[in-house]
């Protein structure tokens, strides 16, 4: 991948792994496997500060003791914010990119103050470090989907075959952040909005290098994919008490699999507002499926 793309730590993984692999075959079932371990191991690399504030909800679930004079949701947030640092200090994010995870963190602060005003889902526990009755980490977990989005974008080296006009996807983010609130009051657009995302993205395809090979694929079908991943992960985090909807108040259940669709929407915000720090390019060369 162009390196100029690259934080200086990960440049100098990159030369290290591109040393361990130069004899890697190029065809056959090693040449697939060497392929499937490289995407795998990008995938985790760009998942960095969710996987790690997962951990940190799940080792507070488990061990953070109830009579701590901290109160598990300030810890959380400290962690969070010691992680961000960490992440900025080893130089495994730009200052670029920093300032689009800020704006995911502010997008997702907003939503989180009203959706708990409305009822839509509630947070446990006490603390000071809170807007109302948003704890300040929930802020992080949206800037954590940020920080996947950008880190993405460098490690593949992402091009975008027949990407739709970028004001024409800004107004439909828009849209879509919009409704996430109004549908309270008026009539709920996310089908209609999910049908015009559909036909607005139906013929772009997303091209990404793992490593030798460039690979493609529907960009819709990546959305859904990474929506998936997210709704998992959120099923997890309610499971550890980050937060709460109605319907696990008694006892923690499956979160709603219409959530999936919620997560599908946000994605499009999510990749909008990506493309204002990265815009898309033309793929270079061929490509497979």
């Amino acid at each position: 991948m162009p390196e100029h793309r690259l934080t200086s730590l990960e440049r100098a993984i990159d030369r290290a792994m591109n040393r361990l692999l130069d004899g890697a075959p190029a065809h056959g079932f090693r040449a697939v496997a060497v392929e499937c371990a490289v995407f795998v191991l990008k995938q985790a690399w760009a998942c960095i500060f969710g996987f790690l504030l997962l951990v940190v909800l799940v080792a507070a679930r488990l061990w953070y003791p109830e009579d701590a004079l901290l109160a598990r949701n300030d810890a959380l947030t400290i962690a969070a914010v010691v992680i961000q640092i960490l992440l900025l200090v080893f130089k495994l994010e730009t200052g670029r990119e920093l300032w689009v995870i800020l704006l995911f963190h502010v997008t997702g602060t907003v939503m989180e103050l009203f959706k708990t005003d409305v009822g839509s889902w509630a947070y446990e526990g006490e603390g000071i470090l809170r807007i109302g009755a948003v704890p300040l980490f929930s802020g992080f977990m949206y800037a954590a989907v940020g920080s996947y989005m950008v880190r993405v974008y460098r490690l593949h080296d992402l091009r975008f075959s027949r990407y739709p006009a970028r004001w024409l996807t800004t107004v439909i983010a828009v849209l879509i952040y919009v409704n996430f609130f109004s549908h309270h009051f008026i009539v709920d657009l996310r089908w209609a909005l999910l049908a015009v995302v559909i036909v607005v993205w139906f013929r772009t395809q997303m091209h990404f290098r793992v490593y030798r090979v460039t690979l493609r694929a529907p960009l819709l079908a990546v959305f859904a994919g990474v929506a998936a991943f997210i709704w998992i992960a959120e099923n997890i985090a309610t499971w550890a008490g980050a937060w709460l909807y109605p319907h696990q108040a008694d006892g923690w259940e499956l979160v709603s699999p219409q959530k999936f669709i919620a997560w599908f929407l946000l994605m499009i915000i999510s990749v909008v507002m990506v493309t204002w720090v990265y815009p898309p390019r033309e793929p270079a060369g061929s490509v497979r499926d």
